[in-house]
């Protein structure tokens, strides 16, 4: 039987923040309400350089000019029984209850039930309500109603509503990543029966994979970027080398280095910042596309925190053959792909001649230290963010996390601890929980946040003494772990 016990007392909060700074690289808000830009002069020009998609809008709502609702022999769940065994299913529909997307079985067998849900949530809004989440047994049912969509989550894992919403809106923010808000408001607008699946062509696959994403990365609902771990002295060579190179450059907005789906460097035009959740679609983007390894890309990206109603214009490459740390170039102009470009390719001229290019692989080629190497055999893994940076650290995972499953029953366990910290009827700020295969400790402070397992039998005093050892060897590793700066172009 588990214990859970609200720890108020023999912990003090210390006076180290391990990986705090006082420059903002990124937006540290921790709500999951969403964060706009005040800024307007970007987004002004973002706006102007902005294009649809490939597919034209007004050719893609004639065609569909004699569309009707979906075709209903089609639409027998129970034709699919892939996704009722599975522990999550995510639904996309319209508000008229056009199917868009399906996690698990194709939508088109899904459109009675994506009926239903709709019919749900028009019954709902009749009254003046919004339907937020219906809870059967083990099950629940997560409603995000944006615009003219609607998302649902129906889960059997110890996810949240929070949590789960979290996700909807990670799914909903990775359509506008493709489309723009105004886009897709305009879409709808001109033709609430549009089939939105015709202009999300190929771009099932993001959604399939930052589904995937998020179950895995606990970057996620932390709300937080891991970097990659680099001697200081060859983080700043690469970010001033990307500076120097590309200062001149107008209208380039971010520049940014990615290795094993860690932030290698972030360099930003002065006064603009980039949101957390953005920086995660940007990994999605570059983790699901083959295609940037064997060739440069150029790709409309809409960053729904930054400028939700307008593109920006993504240079895309890996560095070398050697090298397969991925560079992208934001930037408010859509003709300056040879520029950017030519950039790239002094870049990586001048990261090979410092020996930087031979820093990045040695760190990606590492295996991640264990907290066992750190000296605290006690403690199996832990999960530390800084929040004033919005940047964690965690360890590799040893055993008995060695197998797909039970790193995703241990990433279960800490959401859980999220939510009991962030709980908005009864925050806490402490928590040690005693379970039957480990025990748990999390903490949030003014600082940081810290999620730690421990072997079973481990004490209260042996596990606070654990952590004031862990924060001190994070603390005195900080400048290798995180960003501690955040230089602009």
């Amino acid at each position: 039987m588990a214990s859970v016990e609200p720890v108020d007392d023999g912990i003090v909060e210390p006076g180290i923040e391990p990986g705090a700074s006082t420059e903002t690289m990124l937006v540290t808000d921790d709500t999951f309400e969403e964060y706009e830009q005040l800024n307007q002069t970007i987004k002004q020009k973002i706006d102007k350089g902005s294009f649809s998609p490939d597919t034209d809008l007004k050719s893609s709502l004639d065609d569909s000019a004699d569309e009707t609702n979906p075709v209903m022999d089609a639409g027998d769940p129970l034709r699919c029984k892939h996704w009722l065994a599975q522990k999550k299913h995510i639904f996309v529909l319209s508000q008229a209850g056009k199917p868009v997307y399906s996690r698990h079985c194709p939508e088109d067998k899904l459109v009675t039930i994506m009926g239903v849900m709709q019919a749900l949530v028009s019954f709902v809004q009749a009254g003046n309500d919004t339907i937020k989440s219906v809870h059967a047994g083990d099950t629940n049912f997560v409603f995000l109603i944006k615009g003219p969509l609607i998302l649902v989550a129906v889960s059997k894992t110890l996810e949240s509503v929070a949590q789960l919403n979290l996700q909807l809106t990670y799914v909903y923010n990775q359509i506008l990543f493709v489309l723009t808000q105004s886009h897709l408001t305009r879409v709808y607008e001109q033709r609430r029966n549009f089939d939105l699946r015709r202009l999300l062509t190929g771009s099932e696959r993001l959604i399939d994979h930052l589904l995937n994403f998020m179950d895995r990365e606990p970057a996620f609902f932390l709300g937080a970027v891991k970097c990659l771990p680099l001697l200081p002295s060859m983080r700043d060579s690469i970010t001033q080398t990307i500076i120097q190179t590309c200062s001149k450059i107008k209208n380039l907005v971010f520049g940014l280095l990615l290795a094993n789906n860690q932030l290698v460097t972030l360099v930003r035009m002065k006064k603009f910042f980039i949101h957390p959740a953005d920086l995660h679609l940007i990994q999605n983007l570059v983790a699901s596309s083959e295609s940037f390894k064997t060739a440069e890309g150029w790709t409309p990206i809409c960053l729904p925190k930054f400028n939700s109603n307008g593109f920006m214009h993504g240079h895309v490459s890996y560095l070398a053959e050697d090298c397969q740390a991925c560079l992208l170039l934001l930037t408010a102009d859509r003709d300056v792909f040879q520029t950017l470009s030519e950039a790239k390719q002094k870049i990586v001229e001048k990261l090979r001649r410092t020996n930087c290019l031979e820093a990045i692989n040695e760190s990606m080629n590492r295996v991640s230290v264990t907290t066992a190497e750190i000296g605290l055999p006690e403690m199996r893994h832990v999960l530390y963010k800084c929040r004033s940076t919005a940047q964690f650290w965690s360890p590799g995972f040893q055993p008995p996390y060695n197998t797909d499953q039970e790193v995703e029953r241990l990433l279960g366990l800490y959401q859980c601890l999220h939510h009991r910290l962030h709980s908005p009827t009864r925050p806490l700020k402490l928590i040690f929980q005693q379970l039957e295969k480990e025990t748990m400790l999390a903490w949030v402070t003014s600082g940081f946040e810290l999620y730690v397992t421990f072997e079973p039998l481990v004490t209260k005093p042996d596990a606070i003494n654990a952590v004031s050892k862990l924060l001190k060897w994070i603390k005195k590793e900080e400048d290798r772990l995180f960003i501690l700066n955040s230089p602009t172009f």
